[in-house]
């Protein structure tokens, strides 16, 4: 039997770039794909559902090492998403699994050797779940807020960039600590969000805030025992100035920092002195052998309430570089995610 041809529509990035991302730095290109796999290869062959848009993904659109290897000028755009598997050389993986992992931003992928897939042990959740609470990007919460310096019951928590992906996370994770919860997002609705859906004990818009110091003593009085942090630059800087003593800073991102071309000073870090701050930084891959007993846990959460998701999702991998680019203007509500197809 012939094996069958597709068009495979994909984003294509286009060249290393400056400032904020555009959605002119990605193309949408449509090639023709054969879908089979050499013999004697461990190939997998998948078709992709969803794609997660990271704010990582930008230090990747630069020409530089980091803690992830940059994408290559005309490639295929990579990063996480949600696939089913159409045909498989490897052991690990049949027809009809689903699996996350990093594939292509496009409508098929061939995953080199199964390279970095894991298969979806549960569908009882939606799959858009995997990237986001049941995925790597949950496991990066529960890390910052269970396992890198944890807040105890009764202390104040902050968490900046508290409506995204991880921020509504975190304050929920901290909540079911027993913590004082204040979060920022930056607007009106986002603020609505955090205290009405996701139990943030306080919210505020930070555009609406001239004074971002006298905003924080206005909605942690008690000052700061363990910051969240998600955005870096200025709102640090705020920060630093309102945490107590023998406070611990998780720093998770830096949003602020990462379209600038020349990395942006911190002027108080003599508050870390002080105020014998500790200051720790984490990535997920550190924590992967973590991941199973994570998703066990996550999904006790979420049915039994202790925890919610919001997601943001768009539909058609032509709307990608839009959604993308969406992140650094603050258009997503919750986690920024893309449907190709349902299955």
């Amino acid at each position: 039997m012939a094996s069958k041809e597709v068009d495979n529509k994909q984003v294509i990035f286009k060249d290393y770039i400056n400032g904020l991302p555009d959605e002119s730095d990605m193309l949408l290109k449509h090639n023709k794909l054969t879908l089979q796999l050499d013999d004697g290869s461990q190939d997998v062959l998948v078709k992709n559902l969803y794609l997660s848009c990271d704010p990582y993904m930008r230090i990747r659109m630069r020409n530089i090492i980091a803690c992830t290897t940059p994408l290559r000028p005309g490639s295929v755009i990579t990063g996480n998403g949600v696939s089913i598997v159409l045909i498989s050389n490897h052991p690990e993986f049949q027809q009809g699994d689903f699996v996350t992992g990093l594939i292509g931003w496009e409508e098929y992928s061939i995953i080199p050797g199964g390279m970095n897939l894991m298969k979806i042990k549960y569908t009882d959740a939606p799959l858009s779940y995997y990237l986001g609470v049941l995925g790597l990007v949950g496991l990066t919460t529960y890390v910052g807020i269970y396992e890198l310096n944890s807040p105890k019951t009764g202390e104040s928590v902050y968490i900046s960039a508290a409506a995204g992906a991880v921020g509504q996370l975190a304050g929920q994770f901290a909540k079911l600590l027993g913590c004082y919860v204040v979060g920022s997002a930056g607007s009106k609705e986002k603020v609505d969000l955090l205290k009405s859906r996701l139990g943030f004990d306080d919210a505020f818009n930070y555009k609406e805030e001239p004074d971002l110091n006298a905003a924080l003593k206005k909605y942690l009085p008690n000052g700061i025992d363990v910051y969240f942090e998600n955005v870096g630059g200025d709102m640090l800087e705020a920060v630093l100035e309102n945490m107590n003593v023998h406070g611990r800073i998780n720093v998770c991102g830096m949003i602020s920092h990462y379209n600038l071309e020349e990395g942006k000073g911190i002027r108080n870090l003599t508050q870390l002195i002080f105020k014998r701050l500790k200051m720790d930084a984490f990535i997920a891959p550190d924590y992967v052998h973590m991941y199973a007993e994570y998703v066990e846990k996550a999904r006790e959460y979420l049915k039994e309430g202790k925890i919610v998701y919001i997601e943001d999702i768009v539909d058609g991998l032509e709307n990608a570089p839009s959604a993308f680019v969406g992140l650094f203007h603050g258009k997503n509500i919750g986690k920024q995610i893309v449907r190709i197809c349902d299955k």
